[in-house]
């Protein structure tokens, strides 16, 4: 559908519905900028979030007949 053909539909449509459309025109453009406002995320954002232990790299005791 082209621009013409659109415009000429909502130029038949009665007022309220008019109005309806153009709500829903709103709503399409908040939609589409609010996904384009995403921040992009910063690498090292969680630094310091977590906390490893410092055994962190040795090998757990549950697996020691496996070794």
């Amino acid at each position: 559908m082209n621009d013409t053909q659109l415009l000429s539909q909502i130029s038949s449509l009665p007022n309220d519905l008019k109005k309806e459309v153009s709500d829903f025109i709103e709503f399409l453009k908040q939609k589409s900028s609010t996904k384009k406002k995403l921040i992009e995320r910063e690498f090292g954002h969680a630094k310091g979030f977590f906390k490893m232990s410092s055994d962190f790299d040795e090998p757990l005791d549950d697996f020691k007949d496996y070794r």
